[in-house]
């Protein structure tokens, strides 16, 4: 079978790394597309995934995203077309299941939050199967044309299935020069050209200015674009270290004491590998992350002067589960 993955965003390639891998090894051949938007290339490049570049980010404006959609989906059109793919694959995208229905290809949409919601009404229609957490109520996604036939639902997190043959690597504390004796705090900037998140989120600029002026703890901010990178260091805090590049996020938040972070897709891998995370999330709460705290799995951050800094406890275990789980599940469309 060929499989066509598109890859739109920095946190996707790491959840289809192990679903690449495990096709290949099952004698399918897979082609990789991805866009050039904040680290979605440099990490296609540091998990070894050979990505063609199609498109970059469009900004926050809805223009600019119906924009983007039309000309991005055009390119793939013309990428794919002759190719003799048998099944499409991608995570909340609009572009690759809209193109993938134009060449009569079925295509799996799979994502685990739900209120993106023009995200979603394209992606979820133009799909031939939505793949999410069991966590999110299926009620929900009827409003994106999303019944009981389309709908597929998985157990846990999906960091759960991607990080299950995870092993952090020390050496990247080493390489940011982080001072082991301070508490390590991992820091996540809100997606700021994000349309689900239009909220202003004061509280995260209140954490950071907290947590950077603090003598014992050592910060480090994980921007999501240059731009974030840029404002963070112009801020000169003490305490807060900004990486030049993309870094080897998982094993950052597998070594912290901490993770404080206005994004979705890191609070979680802090659940699955045991780290204990706060959120400062400024839009609307998933049925996932909502789960999460019913939970006490994941910490809503109210006042920055609430989070506990100190060293974590070691005794707390990474929750593994089967990636296979989910191949089956994408496979099944083509079937």
């Amino acid at each position: 079978m060929r499989v066509w993955v598109d890859l739109t965003a920095p946190a996707h390639p790491v959840v289809f790394r192990p679903i690449v891998a495990r096709l290949r090894a099952a004698g399918h051949e897979v082609e990789v597309t991805a866009r050039d938007y904040a680290q979605t290339l440099e990490l296609c490049r540091l998990h070894g995934l050979d990505a063609y570049e199609v498109g970059r980010h469009a900004g926050a404006s809805r223009v600019g995203k119906a924009t983007s959609l039309v000309g991005r989906t055009s390119r793939l059109l013309r990428w794919a077309r002759g190719r003799g793919f048998d099944l499409a694959l991608a995570h909340g995208s609009n572009d690759l299941p809209l193109a993938a229905r134009m060449l009569g290809v079925p295509a799996v949409d799979t994502f685990d939050y739900e209120w993106a919601t023009l995200q979603h009404n394209v992606g979820c229609r133009f799909a031939t199967r939505v793949l999410v957490p069991d966590a999110i109520p299926p009620e929900r996604l009827r409003r994106y044309g999303v019944g009981p036939g389309k709908l597929r639902q998985y157990p846990g997190l999906k960091e759960e299935y991607y990080l299950a043959d995870f092993t952090p690597d020390e050496g990247v504390l080493d390489a940011l020069g982080v001072d082991r004796s301070r508490v390590l705090v991992v820091l996540r900037p809100p997606p700021d050209v994000s349309l689900y998140h239009r909220k202003s989120n004061p509280l995260f600029p209140q954490v950071l200015d907290r947590i950077g002026h603090d003598e014992g703890v050592h910060a480090v901010v994980v921007p999501r674009t240059n731009e974030q990178r840029a404002h963070v260091r112009a801020l000169a805090l003490p305490s807060v270290i900004v990486p030049d590049g993309a870094v080897d996020g998982q094993s950052l938040i597998a070594l912290a004491d901490l993770v404080v972070s206005a994004g979705g897709t890191m609070n979680r891998e802090a659940v699955a590998l045991g780290t204990p995370v706060y959120t400062t999330y400024g839009g609307r709460l998933g049925g996932v992350d909502e789960q999460l705290i019913r939970e006490g799995r994941l910490r809503p951050a109210t006042d920055a002067r609430a989070i506990e800094l100190r060293k974590r406890d070691a005794t707390s275990e990474p929750m593994r589960r089967d990636p296979q789980l989910l191949v089956d599940l994408m496979l099944e469309v083509a079937a």
